[in-house]
């Protein structure tokens, strides 16, 4: 036990429980703590996602960015031991600046196959997303905690040789804490009793020039919802509730990947429609460390400094990222106002709504 000493964050009074902020209140493997930071230009040219995580209970901390443009997705990701200091959020060639909390963060990576140095400065105050729980049979598989923001960003990109000048992009992020299944969890019992027939996900944070909007659905094969919100913030007035947003997609044929789509919002006897034009596409399995990726997932072991980098060709087939989350920077309507933001979305097997009937089941 001698070297189980205090860190420097035990020097201030945010301690949630009897424990030195070393460690988790949980002993669960899986428990997390992680951001991710989505910057994109208004006409389709670029979209960089970046984001950093910590796994206390596995001893990793890792980070990784991609930047699609054109048909070519550059991705650079790092890992390493997770140290005591916690506020240094650095991973290899990737770092995070908390500037101002929950007003202006610096973004950097330093390598030279994809850089970039950004300052996202937020326009609305942070909004919590709805509790996020979910069980396979007795068992709690993720508990989360999130709050995401909308901003604008400036500064530089470089990679393939091409310099991009970011000035008045749009920014949005996630942050988000709990418990949330890494790699090697074991299914067991109950995950051959109870297996995951279908998932249908949506995530919409909405910049406007003079409020912020977002929209969160999540079902089951049957359409059963588990999350669900869609809520304006505005300055100087209380936020508001929108009611059970309706999304209507359509999708590319012979394909999952969402073409456009209109989200219902609102009370039945006064609908209103948010207009959805996605401008281009991210699969976060590509790079990004998501599941189902099959070169890095987040939280697992690589051995200390280890940074990766890789180059996707978008016109090639990737299988895997059909059956994972993808990030569309979009373009939305709402009200005759003209808004940018993130239309994340994933659907894999059975989602009655949608008429897909299994895995493999795609539109026509």
């Amino acid at each position: 036990m001698g070297e189980d000493r205090p860190i420097a964050l035990d020097e201030y009074p945010v301690h949630q429980v009897p424990l030195s902020m070393r460690h988790m209140a949980t002993g669960d493997r899986n428990a997390y703590d992680r951001c991710i930071f989505q910057v994109f230009d208004h006409e389709g040219r670029a979209l960089l996602i970046l984001g950093l995580g910590v796994y206390p209970n596995v001893g990793v901390t890792d980070a990784y960015v991609t930047l699609r443009t054109g048909d070519t997705l550059h991705a650079v990701r790092a890992s390493d031991a997770l140290g005591d200091d916690r506020l240094r959020l650095a991973v290899g060639p990737l770092r995070i600046e908390v500037e101002e909390p929950l007003r202006r963060l610096r973004l950097l990576c330093d390598d030279d196959t994809l850089s970039c140095d950004l300052v996202w400065s937020a326009d609305h105050p942070a909004l919590w997303e709805p509790h996020h729980v979910q069980r396979r049979g007795g068992r709690l598989t993720l508990e989360g905690r999130r709050f995401v923001q909308a901003g604008s960003v400036d500064g530089v990109v470089r990679a393939g040789g091409e310099e991009l000048r970011v000035a008045g992009w749009t920014g949005t992020r996630d942050r988000s804490w709990g418990v949330r299944p890494l790699p090697g969890e074991e299914g067991g019992r109950l995950a051959e009793e109870h297996p995951t027939e279908g998932f249908h996900w949506l995530w919409c944070p909405v910049r406007f020039n003079d409020r912020f909007l977002m929209v969160i659905v999540q079902e089951d094969a049957d359409g059963y919802r588990t999350l669900n919100d869609a809520t304006v913030v505005r300055p100087g007035h209380p936020d508001r509730q929108l009611g059970w947003p309706h999304p209507e997609i359509t999708y590319r044929p012979g394909t999952r990947h969402p073409e456009r789509a209109v989200i219902h919002l609102g009370d039945p006897r006064k609908p209103r429609e948010l207009q959805v034009e996605i401008l281009t596409s991210s699969p976060l399995a590509l790079g990004a460390g998501y599941p189902p990726a099959d070169d890095w997932q987040h939280g697992t072991w690589h051995g200390h400094g280890w940074t990766d980098r890789r180059t996707y060709d978008l016109t090639r087939p990737h299988p895997l990222a059909a059956y994972g989350v993808t990030d569309h920077a979009a373009r939305f309507r709402l009200d005759g106002r003209v808004g940018y933001g993130i239309f994340e979305h994933g659907s894999f097997g059975r989602h009655d709504p949608s008429g897909f009937t299994g895995f493999d089941s795609v539109a026509t």
